[in-house]
């Protein structure tokens, strides 16, 4: 990669230069060196010459601390990242599987037959995989670039653009552990009657209990939750593979083709078929694609967790290695139960599915088993999903897009003022278990729409910058992952992708803070995207007040 200079991509007119910018000068000279001004005498250079890529297989170098106490950068203190290949993979596995699997069979049962399943899951592969490759282009090549995904709203839309990407995360990530919450006390219900649907009085004191012990768990060292991640995932993934080996057993070519392009009638209640058709097919696909989607949220953990990875390259090679475990686990977990029932009978079955299924195949003993490994899931998935939005509000505080204090690290290196306040939001949130009829459905779709939009802004840098240097194949990575996201974000739906807009207008005021406390103007485009957000924030609520929009 040549020496290249920064050029003015925001939407958002600039009048000041990125404070990130400031920290980091990026050489626009042939052989010079990338240096923080204010790191101390021990810090790396990181030298960026003429034709030379950085090392990926480099350490991490901590040399652009923040000069505000306890706010390490890149959110690691000051120290040595710890977090290995393996903890990676676990991390990433265990935030992509959580309760999704459990109930794949019959959610995608509802909506297509398993070919049009397996066209689904072949284009969702193919947009993950595109997105895979250009975050892991863009790691390569942009290494001081240390707030990685968000990192990359900023390159292409500036601080705010940073900002929505960061908060969007953030707000998601945070929904998921609410719907999390929702299926762990509905599978411990089966075992104890007081939790039973798990969105009651008792449901909600548990989790509430549980989201402050994982908190305390984590501001202990968010390097040693990863060794018990790792452990939480090995034990969900052993009943999975039970189940696999099991559906494998108990498969029936002649059920599992027999309804192979079928669409079923009635909603998929009767066994009735209609003609097979493109269109029929090419629709049970589209509508599968939500479902398989939904699934592959998460794959992008290593990238938010790479400061604390040993090397760059432990990131990489962590998204490749679960991305290929994961397609592999989804795809024979997904479409074996089809030759197990027919799709009329897999689509009328209770949550979690898979319970269900593992019934016939082996008798009581097996649904009991499922949901025992459903609540180590959830747990696991809980786990995860505490360390992701943290690490986000710690990488955004560096940058200067969220207040400081968000990204303020005790003595352990975690953000602990950012567990806390999102420890507390998720507290309150959990309130609405008693005012809301599907809290899973809700918060999983809601955060489908959230994570995608983080999504494209990744694929819109990585066009920028291929078109900039001319990199054919991966200016077409770029443009397929786009359309992909694109895509999916249409199928999520406008209800959704409108309510976004209320959850971006609640964080304008930590964005208004970290401007001011970093002594930079806000730019007169930044105000008019807000005020079209906020805009479109207050129809999303008076659409959802006369009941448009259903929550």
């Amino acid at each position: 990669m040549g020496v290249y200079s920064r050029r003015k991509t925001s939407n958002f007119p600039r009048h000041e230069t990125n404070k990130r910018f400031q920290d980091k000068d990026i050489m626009t000279a042939h052989g010079t060196t990338a240096t923080t001004p204010n790191a101390s005498a021990s810090s790396t250079s990181v030298p960026v010459s003429s034709g030379q890529t950085p090392d990926p297989n480099a350490p991490v170098s901590n040399s652009t601390a923040l000069n505000t106490p306890g706010l390490g950068h890149p959110s690691t203190g000051g120290q040595k990242p710890t977090i290995g290949f393996l903890g990676l993979v676990a991390l990433i596995v265990s935030s992509a599987i959580g309760t999704g699997i459990f109930g794949v069979m019959s959610q995608l049962a509802q909506v297509a037959s398993p070919g049009p399943a397996f066209i689904a899951w072949i284009f969702t592969d193919i947009g993950f995989a595109a997105l895979i490759i250009a975050s892991n282009n863009l790691a390569r090549k942009r290494p001081d670039l240390t707030s990685g995904m968000f990192s990359y709203a900023g390159e292409s839309f500036g601080r705010f653009g940073e900002f929505l990407s960061g908060w969007g995360y953030w707000v998601s990530d945070w929904l998921t552990n609410i719907a999390f919450c929702t299926m762990l006390m509905s599978a411990v219900g089966t075992f104890i009657p007081a939790f039973t649907g798990g969105q009651n009085l008792p449901s909600i004191l548990a989790s509430a209990v549980l989201i402050w012990v994982l908190t305390l768990l984590i501001a202990r060292g968010v390097e040693s939750a990863s060794v018990v991640n790792t452990i939480v995932t090995i034990c969900k993934l052993t009943p999975i593979l039970v189940f696999g080996i099991a559906a494998v057993l108990g498969f029936k070519a002649g059920i599992f083709t027999s309804q192979f392009w079928a669409t079923l009638s009635n909603n998929a209640v009767t066994a009735a078929h209609t003609p097979i058709s493109a269109g029929a097919v090419f629709s049970q696909a589209k509508n599968s694609l939500l479902v398989t989607v939904w699934l592959m949220l998460g794959i992008e953990g290593a990238f938010v967790m790479s400061n604390r990875a040993r090397r760059k390259s432990d990131a990489i090679h962590a998204t490749v290695t679960a991305f290929v475990c994961l397609v592999l686990v989804y795809l024979f977990i997904s479409l074996l139960p089809y030759g197990v029932m027919s799709r009329a009978q897999l689509a009328n079955l209770g949550q979690p599915a898979m319970g269900a299924v593992m019934d016939k195949l082996v008798g009581g003993w097996g649904e009991a088993f499922i949901n025992i490994a459903l609540i180590i899931s959830c747990l696991g998935g809980l786990l995860s999903w505490t360390i992701l939005p943290t690490e986000a509000t710690t990488l955004m505080a560096h940058d200067h897009v969220m207040p400081a204090y968000w990204g303020r690290l005790n003595a352990r290196r975690s953000p602990q003022t950012s567990l806390v306040i999102t420890a507390a939001i998720e507290t309150v949130f959990l309130l609405t278990f008693l005012v809301t009829a599907d809290a899973y459905n809700f918060c999983s779709e809601l955060d489908v729409s959230a994570s995608l939009v983080c999504y494209l802004f990744i694929c819109v840098y990585q066009i920028q910058y291929s078109a900039r240097h001319h990199e054919g194949w991966q200016l077409v990575i770029g443009i397929v992952a786009a359309a992909f996201q694109l895509f999916a974000l249409i199928l999520a739906g406008w209800q959704y992708t409108l309510l976004i807009t209320i959850l971006y207008t609640a964080g304008f005021g930590f964005y208004i803070a970290a401007s001011r406390g970093s002594k930079r103007r806000i730019s007169v485009g930044e105000w008019i995207a807000m005020g079209i957000i906020a805009a479109l924030a207050i129809i999303a609520i008076v659409l959802t007040c006369r009941g448009v929009i259903s929550v």
